[in-house]
């Protein structure tokens, strides 16, 4: 990882705590050196070698747990990217959940809920392909939505105001401040695609057989609503973005290089828990001994 480190500034894709976001001003292909396509999946057979590594150690301290969530306009790879940098871990310790729109009774509780059925145990590692934060995205630009959550003094779409979606950035943070200071290490990506490259993979999709499954007519349906989920996005992402929960924008353009950032940033943040394998105690150490001599029998 140390040289992807040299050819990739991953502080470059961090949101700073406090820090207002513009996305359309920000660029959906690397503007750094070019990294071809072969190199970048070379690097990344490396990255995921790493990361299983790591995760064995994570399951073995067991004290921390990790919650990698994806967010992202139809089309941007967030399944490719969980295919990719996730194959090399041991599947009995990740679990990965895409979130649909909410049934009748998960509508019957709280909009977190769903979610922390899915949180990771200590050990593990989860993945939220779409998270929690659907309900300050897709419910923005559709707050009708909102009213089926049945909430109490929400009867209109009047109701729903600035200061309500304040109070959901709110209840956001105190949600994942909780996790965190609970031993969750709490990493959020957002792919960032440019309009024109979902055309294009949009087009693809409708033109390749293999590919008709992946097209859905509502994606399209919410293409319309392209500059309103930017709105958003700047929104949510700027009010969100903390320092135990930190939000990456990743330029999508790229689908290999994108894959390579994202496998670089949880490799980073693995580092710094500096997790080691358990060390026996003089008791572990005795059992130890006397187990050996027994299996020497």
């Amino acid at each position: 990882m140390v040289a992807i480190d040299k050819l990739i500034h991953l502080k470059n894709f961090l949101v700073k705590p406090g820090k207002s976001i513009r996305i359309n001003d920000l660029k959906t292909r690397y503007q750094g050196k070019v990294i071809k396509k072969g190199m970048a999946e070379q690097m990344l057979a490396t990255s995921r070698a790493k990361l299983a590594e790591m995760q064995d150690k994570l399951y073995a301290h067991n004290q921390f747990s990790v919650l990698i969530i994806f967010q992202a306009m139809d089309a941007a790879g967030k399944d490719g990217a969980v295919k990719h940098i996730m194959s090399g871990f041991n599947p009995m310790g990740v679990k990965v959940y895409s979130f649909k729109a909410p049934s009748i009774s998960e509508l019957d509780h709280d909009y977190f809920w769903r979610h922390e059925l899915a949180l990771p145990a200590r050990g593990e590692i989860a993945i939220h392909n779409r998270s929690h934060y659907e309900n300050v995205l897709v419910t923005r630009v559709h707050p009708e939505l909102i009213l089926k959550e049945n909430i109490p003094g929400i009867e209109s779409l009047g109701k729903i105001d600035k200061d309500f979606w304040e109070g959901r950035f709110k209840q956001i943070r105190r949600f994942e401040k909780n996790l965190s200071e609970n031993g969750m290490v709490i990493l959020k990506f957002f792919l960032h695609l440019s309009k024109k490259e979902q055309k294009r993979r949009f087009l693809e999709r409708i033109d390749d057989p293999t590919k008709n499954w992946k097209f859905s007519t509502s994606d399209l349906k919410e293409r319309a609503f392209w500059s309103d989920y930017q709105k958003a996005y700047n929104e949510a992402i700027s009010a969100t973005s903390t320092e135990y929960a930190p939000w990456f924008i990743i330029p999508a353009d790229d689908k290999s290089f994108s894959r390579l950032a994202i496998a670089a940033v949880i490799h980073d943040h693995f580092e710094k828990l500096n997790l080691q394998y358990p060390i026996a105690n003089d008791v572990q150490k005795a059992e130890l001994r006397k187990a050996k001599i027994q299996l020497g029998k």
